[in-house]
């Protein structure tokens, strides 16, 4: 195993269809030991959402941070990066993530974020 582990968190919206996907590579294909990469968190921003409960039988700690509990954007994405930080991401992924983020919060995670969800909001917004 490498000396330090990259920290991987994977944001969501709804069932985790990408997610899950990912989460069982990183385990089937052993990405701690290989790579020295493990996935520390699933963070939703709805309560409801179904990747949570695909997380956590995949034994990944969950949270939610419910965007419709701010003010503004702004303010979610501050909350969020505060949620973010705190697990160190060396990356942070965007597995069907429905919220535009603000151009600040891009910033900070720029060369460690990435989309794996099939639409750019807000040009295509799937369905």
């Amino acid at each position: 195993m490498t000396e330090s582990v990259k920290n991987i968190v994977v944001l969501i919206s709804g069932a985790g269809s990408n997610m899950a996907a990912l989460l069982k590579a990183s385990q089937q294909e052993n990405w701690d030991d290989l790579l020295g990469a493990r996935v520390v968190a699933v963070i939703s921003n709805k309560p409801g959402a179904e990747g949570l409960v695909l997380a956590q039988a995949l034994g990944v700690p969950t949270q939610v941070l419910d965007h419709k509990d701010f003010e503004s954007r702004a303010a979610f994405d501050t909350a969020l990066q505060t949620l973010l930080d705190a697990y160190q991401p060396a990356l942070v992924v965007l597995a069907g993530f429905m919220r535009i983020l603000t151009p600040d919060f891009v910033a900070h995670y720029a060369g460690r974020m990435v989309n794996i969800h099939p639409s750019l909001l807000p040009a295509f917004t799937g369905l």
